[in-house]
């Protein structure tokens, strides 16, 4: 790893906002901040991870207008208007590439990452960037006002004590100052799906190492027996995408890039794989 980032006034001014709200004891040992994302979804003609390639940085959705949320990172839009709630007002004036990047904690029981609502691969970020990393709880789109950092956080209790599912159970987690693949990273972690896939070739080009995990992965069947959790609709859809009878998020990527479905709906089918097809009952 090299020198951690040289913080700019915003972030800075940020940091100390929330470190003089939050309260609780610091981070336990081997707890960590992942980013998620789908790694072969098209951004303008080319993957994500394409994109984390060229450019060896993770960026803001306020950069790139891509979100596996909701879309609102512009001046006067939700997204804006929640981060100058959160970090009173510090980013107000920032330019679009010195906002914070979004990350949820992850735990170790936690396999497949912390919060795969957003997306089956993620970074896991290095021990070093806790330190300039803000949290809150629930997700800012609710507008909480129980906020931590890596010294004061007591966050995850009250998640735990929520048993919620996964995909509604993570801490947020702002990480300030940019995320460099080379200098943040610990691990790019990939869904196991994309093993001797396009993914994998260029996954092995970047400044990071690559680590696998279990994998998600949902029968038709299964999947049938869930209507109620994101709609008839997407389970409809999900079961026309399938490949062999199942999902996979490698199924969703290829059914994404055709550009013939809603990317709404293949959210909703992705949030049924990522709950029911998760590789364990601790992952999903």
């Amino acid at each position: 790893m090299t020198a951690g980032a040289a913080l700019d006034d915003f972030a800075r001014r940020a940091l100390r906002l929330v470190a003089a709200r939050a309260a609780g004891p610091p981070l336990a040992a081997g707890v960590a901040v992942t980013v998620h994302f789908h790694p072969d979804r098209l951004v303008a003609g080319d993957t994500v991870l394409a994109g984390l390639a060229r450019s060896g940085r993770y960026l803001s959705q306020f950069v790139t207008g891509v979100s596996n949320g909701g879309l609102s990172a512009y001046r006067g839009g939700a997204r804006w208007g929640w981060e100058s709630r959160l970090f009173g007002g510090a980013y107000d004036a920032a330019p679009p590439d010195a906002r914070p990047v979004y990350g949820a904690v992850m735990t170790p029981a936690r396999v497949v990452g912390a919060a795969p609502r957003f997306g089956s691969s993620f970074l896991r970020l290095a021990p070093e960037t806790l330190e300039r990393t803000t949290f809150c709880y629930p997700d800012s789109v609710f507008e909480p006002d129980e906020v931590g950092t890596a010294r004061c956080m007591s966050l995850l209790a009250r998640a735990e004590a929520d048993d919620l599912e996964l995909l509604d159970s993570y801490v947020e987690a702002h990480v300030h100052g940019g995320v460099r693949l080379d200098r943040d990273v610990a691990a790019l972690v990939l869904d196991r799906c994309y093993r001797d896939t396009e993914v994998a070739r260029l996954a092995a080009t970047l400044p990071c190492p690559v680590e696998w995990h279990p994998g998600f992965r949902l029968g038709v069947d299964e999947l049938r027996r869930h209507p109620d959790y994101r709609g008839a609709d997407a389970v409809e859809l999900g079961a026309e995408i399938a490949v062999d009878g199942a999902l996979d998020p490698a199924v969703l990527g290829a059914a994404a890039a055709t550009g013939r479905y809603d990317p709404q709906q293949l959210k909703r089918v992705w949030h049924l794989v990522a709950r029911f097809g998760a590789p364990d009952r601790t992952a999903g």
